[in-house]
């Protein structure tokens, strides 16, 4: 081994020792030990299906922990989900009116000549031209940004509900589930009904 070698490898062995003292991981004052039971107060999750309160529902202040407000907790969980399936009718019911709308815009640019040009004619097949080369309906910033934004709300409560359910509280995920199938019950029809007849 040379010189070079042998004076190289302790530094470096004296660099990395000094790096890793350096770093710690930052304990919020929490101990993170693994080593003792697990104290399951408020707020804390139970890795399985469970009717205790006392979880965490959505943010960390939400804690239901008396009788009331786990009712209370379930009720609006009830209605939230009821909320989501009306929009979801409401959204099937807007993608009728705005495929109809999107025709109307589309024939109208259809029926418009250009500067210097003519109108399109059934014997020169510039109608089926122009219904051939577009098949998708126009973009119309109107219809498209309510689509967005109803899509957008739509998935916002999902990902609540994915959380809400991820507490394994029963309470709650009957609760989002029955609200699902109640609002179904009450708005389905009219977003199925406009897709049958959009």
């Amino acid at each position: 081994m040379s010189l070079r070698h042998s004076v190289l490898f302790p530094l470096l062995a004296a660099v990395v020792a000094s790096m890793l003292s350096s770093v710690r991981a930052h304990d919020n004052g929490m101990d993170m030990s693994m080593d003792g039971s697990m104290d399951l107060a408020e707020g804390q999750m139970l890795p399985y299906l469970h009717f205790t309160r006392g979880d965490i529902v959505l943010f960390y202040g939400w804690v239901p922990s008396t009788k009331k407000a786990m009712v209370g907790a379930c009720i609006g969980m009830f209605l939230l989900a009821l909320v989501e399936r009306w929009i979801a009718a409401c959204r099937g019911l807007m993608e009728a009116h705005w495929r109809k709308r999107a025709q109307i815009v589309q024939a109208d640019r259809i029926n418009l000549p250009t500067t210097g040009e003519k109108k399109p004619s059934l014997t020169t097949g510039g109608v089926r031209a122009a219904f051939t080369v577009r098949n998708a309906p126009p973009f119309v910033f109107s219809h498209d940004l309510a689509r967005g934004l109803l899509h957008a709300v739509q998935a916002a409560l999902q990902f609540a509900f994915m959380l809400i359910v991820m507490t394994f509280q029963v309470a709650f995920i009957l609760s989002i589930v029955i609200g699902l199938g109640v609002g179904e019950t009450l708005f389905g029809r009219f977003a199925s009904h406009a897709a049958v007849h959009g």
